[in-house]
């Protein structure tokens, strides 16, 4: 099979999960504050752009019986405010719930907002540390060519996007985990100086499916502490 017949399949089947994924979203009855019992350390949820919090069901369902209270914030709706926007709704949420050594758990620009919270939003240092999953933290190339403004943002030469990019102070305390290929961040989610995962899976949103990135979420929640 050629590479290219390969990563055809694989977006494909990226796509048919996004999709899935979008309808049971949008049907489930599941109240946010459902999760929210358990005594290990609380987690709270960003999705990706366009994406609703039910969309990241596997990964809330999987904390939640490993004992954690998941937090979503429906403000969010489905993440089309800008980066700093998002971040302030995020940040007012954690300290109006009074959460202390929170965890943010984010898939793709949820990422760059858990940063954004951890570099701008969080005096009081509420949030412990951040385990992003396919999150564009140098950008992704392709993006400079959407017309829509809310993904044209995640352009390696969007302004934001270099900040954050320059600001490695916190990189310490993130967790990136990224599959064998994602058809959407070709640069790939490497952060320098963060904790790197790739795992031996796929996509840009199917990896969200996989049982192995839920596992592997819980492990670095629950291992020590990074060094601060």
């Amino acid at each position: 099979m050629s590479t290219a017949f390969r990563k055809a399949i694989w977006w494909t089947g990226d796509y048919a999960y996004a999709a899935w994924w979008q309808v049971r979203g949008a049907v489930s009855r599941i109240p946010a504050d459902a999760f929210h019992s358990g005594n290990r350390s609380p987690v709270v949820v960003i999705p990706g752009v366009y994406e609703s919090w039910q969309f990241l069901l596997p990964l809330i369902t999987a904390l939640h019986k490993a004992g954690h209270p998941v937090h979503v914030v429906t403000l969010l709706q489905r993440n089309r405010l800008d980066v700093p926007i998002a971040a302030r709704l995020v940040a007012e949420h954690i300290a109006a719930a009074g959460l202390d050594n929170a965890v943010i758990v984010a898939h793709s620009k949820g990422g760059l907002i858990g940063k954004y919270i951890m570099l701008a939003l969080d005096p009081d240092r509420r949030v412990d540390r951040l385990v992003a999953v396919c999150t564009p933290f140098s950008g992704s190339r392709y993006a400079r060519y959407l017309l829509i403004p809310s993904l044209r943002a995640f352009s390696p030469g969007n302004a934001l996007t270099l900040q954050m990019a320059r600001e490695e102070t916190i990189n310490n305390r993130i967790t990136s985990i990224y599959g064998l290929y994602d058809p959407h961040i070709p640069e790939g989610s490497v952060l320098p100086g963060a904790r790197n995962i790739r795992l031996q899976t796929v996509g840009h949103f199917r990896i969200l499916g996989d049982a192995q990135t839920a596992r592997t979420i819980v492990e670095q929640i629950q291992t020590d502490p990074p060094d601060q």
